[in-house]
């Protein structure tokens, strides 16, 4: 019975090496994202946040919104 007291050592070792690689690689992922990114964000919403806060006057707002509409 020589040998077999390390049977499946290979897969113990590629889990001991593979879930660390992992994590950091979610890690990393989690650092780079952009956390200013909300889903569901259109065009228009976005235009129309740039109104509330003044960035543009209404006449720009209605030209831009006519763009977008077509």
């Amino acid at each position: 019975m020589v040998g077999f007291e390390h049977y499946g050592m290979g897969w113990a070792m590629i889990l001991v090496w593979l879930i660390p690689l992992v994590l950091i690689a979610l890690v990393i992922s989690y650092l780079i994202r952009d956390r200013n990114w909300k889903p569901g964000r259109t065009a228009l919403d976005i235009l129309e946040e740039r109104y509330a806060r003044g960035e543009i006057d209404r006449d720009e707002f209605l030209k831009r919104r006519a763009d977008l509409a077509d």
